[in-house]
């Protein structure tokens, strides 16, 4: 017996470990998801626009790439090569298809203070000023970018390493209102940092907490050394962006092509730079030579992993975060879903390879992607094609960017990080929506800005969890009504038996940042089994929770519901009674609900809600305005629906009603 066990045994393990042919081709579509919608790539509609958005994007990458190496402390051409080769292994690992990966801002800041720390400026003239056998560079500037290296290693490695332990599920406790004040006081350091370029100032390298301070301190100290003709420039390219991108923006309709004012500036500014020799006559800095061609790869330093660390956390969580964020909303607009997992393995890959070929550490742009959208871009291809344009930069347009004034570089990186500085706008929605949460904006936004991106990411996650934990006492759950009553007291008060298909959901939990997820793919899950199923109203089976630690697990609503005939209009209730406390997430999920719904022909209605919900959803989302959504009772919404029952002519079964409470 105990032989026909082992046998029986050995037959489980050897069926459990034996990958079929079919199982290795889903994993790679899993893992590589350019196996997926390569084969169905349609030349003939999506060839042409990702083609000009390719052109349109390799050029923001070109001068991103190039002010973000300079921020970064490394040599400019630097910025090139990551603004190349993460956007090829993103297109490849990516799921996101209007994510432009390549440098930025917020990991640049955050690897300057590893350089600057490691090989300070100051050092300078005490290495040996002999050109090495890399491009032609000095020592010091392979020190510099070594460091650089090392960090993108590293927090890839990091990135990577989370996508094993599965860790993409717990992103949901990074909140919008914390991303949305994190990326912003990122930006207002980017900005601070470009001041001494817009200026045209020197000034040493100010790090640390409180260094945004300080850094203004200084130039108000020295406000004597700023060069009029450099202040003059500035000024003038930032007018000249602003209204042409927003003549762009004004007209994109009715222009196919939008004007690339950005390289247009750089064109004419190196021109005049060179003919009015300005370096020399009026002292203005430029980007200096660019080195052709890309050098042989080689390792990342492992000396000095042990002493990046801790920028490389901020790597690797910062770009990781600020990715995500932008690849969700490509998803929500588009109507696509992504993997949280798949995207720390492909940004961790992205730094990874990238650090081989002399890349700075890289992530996805509010600027880049919001030009995907802008110039219709359809899906990767774009950036792939961006990336054969940089290539030609590299190898044959590069050197004339010498004369680039360093002023007019910053200019264009203010101006472009125009998407993160008015999300100062957020402030009045949250307000009215949940002010827990515009708190949560304000204090993250001021740790941000005293400290650093990753240290004010890391408060406001902790803020907002402790927080959480501090309401949750105070919810309760519902019991289920008895439906029974409820059915007769309708059935007699309406006197008839044919009624649209109705289902009434009872919310029973708080909804907030933990659960909102999960409160959308139930209910998502509930509304497609009613197409599915084919069991009659009477067998829909219920969906309950007893406590509250069990309606926040990660189980799945998998009650059976009834069938929907493909030409009837369904109704749908919520009983918001045991809403005893949302949030600015909770919010959007619901009001997310309410369009989802509304685009496949179900009507929402919201029974039992508190006039500070009624509230937060009216400002939060735009609604139907001549359909009344909110209720006092559901008696009165299903009354309201029965009213309607004539002019919608839809005719359903028995008024049969299922109650459920729903895994929030």
């Amino acid at each position: 017996m105990t032989g026909a066990k082992k046998k029986k045994k050995s037959m489980l393990w050897g069926k459990m470990h034996t990958p079929q042919c079919e199982d290795i081709i889903q994993w790679c579509r899993k893992r590589l998801p350019i196996l997926d919608w390569a084969p169905h790539y349609n030349l003939k509609e999506n060839l042409l626009p990702d083609t000009v958005s390719g052109i349109m994007l390799a050029v923001q990458q070109v001068t991103q790439g190039l002010a973000f190496a300079v921020l970064s402390s490394v040599h400019p051409v630097f910025g090139l090569y990551g603004s190349l080769f993460p956007a090829i292994i993103y297109a490849i690992f990516g799921m996101g298809r209007h994510v432009a990966t390549g440098t930025f801002a917020l990991t640049s800041l955050i690897s300057a203070n590893a350089v600057e720390r490691i090989v300070p400026q100051n050092i300078q003239n005490l290495t040996t000023q002999s050109n090495t056998s890399v491009l032609g560079l000095s020592d010091f500037e392979m020190q510099r970018i070594h460091v650089a290296v090392a960090v993108s290693f590293l927090g890839g490695v990091i990135q990577v390493a989370m996508f094993v332990l599965q860790l993409g599920s717990a992103t949901f406790v990074v909140t919008e209102p914390v991303i949305s004040a994190m990326t912003t006081g990122a930006a207002t350091h980017v900005v601070t940092s470009q001041v001494k370029y817009l200026l045209g100032m020197k000034m040493p390298y100010i790090s640390g907490p409180l260094g945004f301070f300080y850094i203004y301190a200084y130039v108000f100290e020295n406000i004597k050394s700023v060069r009029l003709e450099a202040l003059l420039l500035s000024l003038l390219s930032i007018v000249v962006l602003v209204l042409v991108k927003e003549l762009n923006e004004q007209f994109k309709k009715k222009i196919k092509v939008v004007l690339p004012v950005d390289l247009v500036l750089i064109i004419a500014a190196s021109f005049a730079c060179y003919c009015t020799n300005m370096e020399n006559t009026y002292g203005l800095e430029v980007v200096g030579r660019i080195p052709q061609g890309i050098p042989s790869p080689r390792a990342p330093p492992m000396n000095i992993l042990s002493a990046v660390i801790t920028e490389a956390f901020g790597v690797a969580l910062v770009g990781y975060v600020a990715s995500l964020a932008l690849a969700q909303g490509s998803a929500k607009k588009f109507k696509y879903s992504i993997d949280d997992n798949q995207e720390f393995l492909a940004h961790g890959l992205s730094n990874i390879v990238s650090s081989f070929f002399f890349c700075i550490p890289s992530a996805a742009a509010m600027g880049r992607t919001a030009g995907l959208y802008s110039t219709g871009a359809k899906t990767q291809v774009a950036c792939l094609i961006s990336c054969i344009f940089v290539l030609i930069v590299i190898y044959a347009i590069g050197p004339l960017l010498y004369w680039l004034p360093m002023c007019v570089l910053a200019s264009i990186i203010v101006v472009g990080l125009k998407g993160m500085l008015i999300q100062f706008r957020d402030l009045k929605k949250y307000w009215n929506v949940d002010k827990i949460d515009w708190g949560i904006w304000v204090s993250t936004y001021v740790f941000t800005i005293c400290f650093a991106a990753n240290v004010g990411l890391l408060f406001g996650v902790v803020c907002t969890i402790a927080i959480v934990i501090g309401r949750f006492p105070r919810a309760m759950t519902l019991s289920i009504k008895n439906m029974k009553e409820m059915e007769f007291k309708v059935k007699t008060e309406m006197d008839s038996e044919n009624l649209q298909q109705v289902k009434i959901i009872s919310i029973n939990n708080p909804l907030v940042f933990l659960n909102a997820k999960k409160f959308y793919a139930d209910l998502m899950n509930i509304i497609q089994k009613e197409n599915a199923c084919n069991q009659p109203l009477d067998d829909t089976s219920k969906c309950e929770q007893n406590t509250l630690l069990n309606s926040l697990s990660n189980g799945n609503c998998n009650e059976g519901v009834s069938q929907s005939c493909p030409n009837e209009k369904c109704s749908l209730i919520l009983d918001c009674s045991g809403f005893t406390f949302f949030d600015y997430s909770g919010v959007s999920m619901l009001v997310e609900v309410y369009m989802d719904c509304k685009g496949r022909s179900v009507d929402v209605l919201l029974a039992h809600c508190t006039a500070s919900l009624i509230k937060a959803m009216t400002y939060y989302g735009n609604l139907d305005s001549e359909k009344p959504i909110f209720f006092e009772s559901v008696s009165a919404a299903i009354s309201h629906i029965h009213s309607n029952k004539a002019s919608d002519k839809l005719l359903f079964g028995n008024l049969d009603l299922p109650k459920m409470s729903l895994l929030s």
